[in-house]
């Protein structure tokens, strides 16, 4: 099988086209997250809507974590002339798009079951082929700057989406419409801004098998890796208490329905302001002194701080506060995670998939956290919730330990992730076709 030859991006356009496709994958996601599923559900299920949300959002998180691996390895084997990320991040932003469109119709909790499982499988193909990206293009001495500014769209992109539907009136399908059109809208300008060529196999059987290898790298071989999902897997649980802010509100401090939506976009607010001014600091400081463990220690323990902060929170304004520091952890986390991650991939050639299993950690706590959240309320309320959501941020700081530093993956006397044929810059250039 034959492909053009590799073509890259500029960095700076690359850099463009990741935070407007990334941005677009946020809104389209953590929008109906934080808000819209739960005015949806209210209006549907009225007492019984905190269950509902368990279930809707558990199961779209069972999605995400099956169509996640799936989508990066059919990424990675791509031959289409468009290019193997571009054709899956404009395909799944744009069906994600009509799929959010439906949600804003919806009139019972199994219609939004079916449709939530929908966004979560076709935004997947899209956030995989982008992270792919990171593997692919961006040189090594530059992912830590790069995440960084990656990692501001996660509260970036929720926020502009909550202020724009804040908009509209509250629980109508004119606010579905909003965050589906910019969710598409960034599929295509990223589309627009990359360079990217079809997969090239030497070795026809390549695809076969593709379901079951998308889904397992052996953490014996690999440790490094195993240690890198465990890592993000346990912190992203404890940052998944976000989603849980509307009802919070509502049970706990008895704010208003229609007030919901506007205190929600402050809580947002105010963690941009705090993860915008820590992702970049961290990022390039990360790059600076060749470091990434401290920086994700800090982030598993303010993120620890902060969610007990909330479980015994007395008033709003302790909420405010305890937001902000979750807001400065995220952002040394996402800074830094995904540089450390693409670091200690096991493959060269298979980024799309190896990057998908370490997005599992992100799709599982979805998954985990709103099913062990009943039980964890009927036993304490949000105090049990948050507290065990804060051990679990404290785990993860101590987890990162077993990873390797910067610069120590080939160390034989303490590797822990093999690290096939190149070296840091020389991967960076086979990957990304960038000269060495």
């Amino acid at each position: 099988m034959t492909a053009p030859d590799p073509v890259r991006t500029s960095l700076g356009r690359l850099v463009a086209a990741l935070l407007v496709s990334q941005t677009g994958f946020y809104v389209g996601v953590l929008v109906p997250l934080q808000l819209l599923l739960t005015l949806r559900l209210t209006s549907i299920a009225g007492d019984d809507a905190a269950s509902a949300f368990g279930i809707v959002t558990g199961f779209g998180a069972l999605v995400a974590l099956v169509f996640n691996p799936v989508a990066g390895r059919i990424s990675d084997l791509t031959t289409l002339r468009f290019g193997r990320r571009r054709t899956w991040i404009l395909t799944g932003a744009l069906a994600g798009a009509v799929a959010l469109l439906a949600l804003g119709s919806t009139t019972s909790v199994w219609q939004v079951v079916l449709l939530w499982c929908a966004v979560q499988a076709l935004f997947n193909f899209q956030y995989a082929a982008s992270n792919a990206l990171v593997a692919d293009q961006v040189p090594a001495g530059r992912r830590g700057g790069v995440s960084g500014l990656i990692g501001m769209t996660i509260a970036v992109g929720p926020l502009g989406g909550l202020a724009l539907v804040n908009g509209f009136e509250a629980g109508s399908a004119l606010q579905w419409l909003a965050i589906a059109a910019v969710a598409a809208l960034g599929g295509v300008l990223a589309v627009l801004l990359l360079r990217d060529t079809p997969a090239k196999r030497d070795n026809p059987t390549d695809g076969r098998g593709i379901l079951l290898r998308a889904f397992w790298i052996s953490p014996r071989r690999h440790p490094a890796f195993g240690w890198a999902w465990l890592v993000r897997f346990l912190i992203t649980c404890a940052y998944a208490s976000s989603t849980y802010h509307a009802f919070y509100l509502l049970q706990r401090f008895d704010v208003a329905e229609a007030e919901v939506g506007s205190t929600v976009l402050q809580l947002s607010l105010i963690t941009v302001v705090m993860l915008v001014g820590s992702s970049v600091v961290a990022g390039y400081l990360s790059d600076a002194i060749r470091r990434q463990k401290p920086f994700i220690v800090f982030a598993g323990v303010v993120a620890a701080a902060a969610l007990v902060m909330l479980a015994f929170a007395p008033s709003l304004p302790v909420v405010y506060l305890a937001t902000g520091m979750l807001g400065v952890g995220t952002g040394a986390f996402f800074a830094i995670d995904l540089a450390m991650c693409v670091r200690v991939l096991p493959s060269d050639v298979d980024a799309g998939r190896d990057l998908a299993i370490i997005n599992i950690a992100n799709s599982l706590p979805q998954s985990v956290v709103p099913f062990v959240a009943p039980l964890l309320l009927a036993i304490g309320s949000y105090t049990a919730l948050f507290g065990f959501l804060a051990i679990l941020g404290l785990l993860g700081a101590a987890a990162v330990l077993r990873v390797p530093e910067v610069g120590q993956e080939h160390d034989e006397s303490g590797r822990t992730a093999p690290i096939t044929r190149h070296d840091a810059v020389g991967k960076a250039a086979h990957l990304g076709r960038i000269p060495a």
